[in-house]
């Protein structure tokens, strides 16, 4: 499955003898109905001093805003791509020369890794794509070469951590499925001076597992430590990061430089995630690694890097594994920090996003009057396009009353349709007001200008009558059976 750089530089030293500047990144997903400008995005990390990215793609807008900025950059290549490339040099000398030389001129972006799949190895693909990355990454390099860039790109490849498994680190090993495959990657990695990429969760643990000790995901200390022989593990980031380089060991490369690719904590969506929960495990985290103090089996080594998931909400993205999938951001949507988070990049708060362009202070809400007895269908077809995971059980806006879930569903559709008056019609049952209809931690979201803003006048029209026809059709079928 969501910020940094540290101004310390340590003597890290993988098994190529490269010398490492720690850092702390973030993620920056666009799966979002709401985006803000990729110009306001890149504003955003400058002013909080986010030194690095990591990117699940290449889009143009995001790559030539961050042209000239001096932020470093990990460019994801999805999972679907990679049959093609691994299948074929040409593929792959054309994806190098689209998304990579044509944005690395001497002030262009500073494109430092090319991050060959996202997570290709999780048990859920059932082997769907393991067996491209290789021969991608082999037909990648060659392309980076001919493009005079296998200097200074590094080609990674970004995994999750049931890659491995182990009951207590000391004893983790790759999964024996991978054994071979992960031999060949660590070896091109270390010949190639990369670092191995690990995607660490401790929310997911303790979501998936009711007999996960809560206190153990933080970093506060914990009642259920892990004992190792003479080590002792009071967090889950530690366990599962020696648990990694116990794995590594195996293979030969114990030392090799590890950057974590995604750590972070939902600030919304399900029990347990939530803007309290967030700010303490991202806050601890950063204390901790800032500490310098590492692991025991890696001591006074923290990782190479960690990327914080994420920087953004993104309220497009699937919920099939949850609802909180659409709150990892430590900023909401529209650039606001959630909770005082000090990155220790010198400003001891997050700063919002400046020059937003909002719509007007309008929402969409339950009319007071009208008989809500037919709502039922019109909050289904609302949600089915909108964003309401807050309304779910454990989310910032499950206690809100019937009227508010009503209110919150009806003003979710109508700022997605930048706020068309028909689309906070609902046959009479929404009505549009200037007085903000939040309540408590439950935010009503106000829209904001996309790129796309100022020409989709006729799309929201066209979009609006879509969603009128579905929402009839439901109703007649209801009606003859």
């Amino acid at each position: 499955m969501l910020v940094v750089v540290v101004v310390v530089v340590l003597a890290l030293r993988g098994a190529c003898g490269a010398v490492a500047e720690m850092g702390i990144g973030v993620n920056w997903g666009t799966v979002s109905f709401r985006k803000l400008k990729p110009t306001t995005v890149v504003d955003l990390l400058k002013d909080n001093k986010i030194g690095k990215v990591k990117l699940f793609e290449a889009e143009e807008e995001v790559l030539k805003a961050l042209m000239g900025s001096g932020i470093e950059i990990m460019l994801g290549i999805p999972n679907e791509h990679l049959s093609l490339l691994s299948s074929s040099p040409s593929a792959a000398d054309m994806w190098i020369q689209k998304n990579v030389s044509a944005y690395m001129s001497k002030h262009g972006a500073l494109i430092r890794y090319i991050a060959v799949g996202n997570e290709p190895f999780l048990t859920s693909y059932n082997g769907e794509f393991q067996n491209f990355v290789i021969p991608a990454i082999q037909n990648l390099q060659e392309s980076l070469v001919k493009a005079n860039l296998a200097g200074s790109v590094k080609l990674v490849v970004p995994c999750n951590a049931d890659a491995y498994e182990s009951t207590v680190p000391s004893q983790g090993a790759f999964r024996p499925e991978l054994t071979q495959i992960m031999t060949q990657l660590v070896q091109f990695l270390n010949s190639n001076g990369a670092p191995f990429i690990v995607n660490i969760y401790p929310f997911l643990s303790l979501y998936d597992n009711g007999e996960f000790p809560q206190d153990y995901a933080f970093f506060e200390g914990t009642t259920h430590p892990v004992i190792d022989g003479p080590n002792v593990y009071t967090n889950a980031f530690d366990g599962n990061y020696d648990t990694l380089v116990a794995a590594l060991s195996k293979l030969g490369y114990g030392q090799m430089p590890i950057v974590i690719g995604e750590i972070g904590w939902p600030s919304d969506g399900a029990m347990g995630a939530n803007i309290t929960a967030a700010r303490v495990f991202n806050q601890g985290l950063v204390n901790h690694v800032l500490s310098n103090k590492g692991t025991p089996l890696r001591p006074n080594s923290p990782p190479m890097d960690i990327y914080i998931f994420s920087l953004l909400d993104e309220g497009a993205k699937s919920i099939l594994p949850g609802s909180f999938e659409r709150h990892w951001g430590i900023f909401s949507f529209d650039g606001k920090a959630k909770y005082p988070l000090n990155l220790g990049l010198g400003n001891k708060e997050l700063k919002n996003a400046k020059n937003v362009e909002y719509l007007p202070s309008r929402w969409c809400v339950a009319s007071a009057s009208s008989d809500m007895n037919n709502v039922a269908n019109h909050v289904r077809m609302a949600c089915s396009v909108a964003d309401c995971t807050t309304l779910n059980y454990g989310g910032s806006c499950n206690g809100i009353g019937e009227k508010g879930n009503i209110s919150y569903a009806f003003n979710s559709y109508y700022q997605l349709q930048m706020q068309d008056a028909r689309s906070c019609n609902f046959d009479g049952l929404g009505v549009v007001t200037s007085r903000d209809p939040s309540v408590g931690a439950c935010r009503f979201i106000l829209g904001v200008k996309d790129k796309d803003s100022d020409s989709s006048a006729s799309q929201i029209t066209t979009t609006y009558k879509y969603h009128l026809c579905i929402l009839l059709i439901i109703l007649i079928i209801q009606w003859i059976f």
